[in-house]
Parts: structure tokens; sequence; C-alpha cells
């Protein structure tokens, strides 16, 4: 399954263009290594994915064309979530 389906299909990312502009951008890792859109996911690998201040790191389990939205969290299982500091800011 193609990534930039397989983060919309999952809800990893909400919409299928705005996984393809993540994906270009370089902000997501697959197994280490820059993915492009259309690069091919298969249960097992790892995805890194940064989202503003927040990288998360999730590894792929099952793969579906399609999932309801209860089932839509079993296609990954969260290994790390992690949250950069902004500058400027200070957390409590």
């Amino acid at each position: 399954m193609r990534l930039d389906k397989f983060l919309k299909v999952s809800r990893l990312i909400k919409r299928r263009t705005v996984a393809k502009d993540v994906s270009d951008q370089g902000r997501v890792l697959l197994n280490g290594k820059e993915a492009k859109p259309s690069t091919v996911v298969k249960p097992g690998d790892e995805l890194t994915i940064s989202y503003g201040q927040k990288i998360v790191t999730v590894r792929v389990e099952k793969l579906s064309d399609s999932a309801k939205k209860e089932d839509a969290q079993g296609m990954y299982t969260i290994l790390k979530e992690e949250y950069r500091k902004q500058e400027g800011t200070s957390f409590p």
C-alpha cells in the first residue's frame, strides 16, 4: 500500500493530499529513511512522522484499503511520542 494512502486510511493524517504534502516535505521517515508518497508500506515497517512540535513513531501492524474509525487504530502501534521544545516559550 502507498504511504500516503496508509496515512489517510489509518487516520494518522486526515487527508491524502495533506499526507502527500507532508511526505514531499521530508517529514515522514520509513525505517529511518526519507519516504515519498508513493513508497510501499508493509506490516512491520516503522514510520516517524513530524507534526509541527510533535514527532510520532509508529509500527505498521496491518494494511486495509478502508477502515472504520474504531478499526483504524489497529493498523498501527505507537512506539514513541516526542514533543520539541518551542523557542521563546516556557513550559511549567
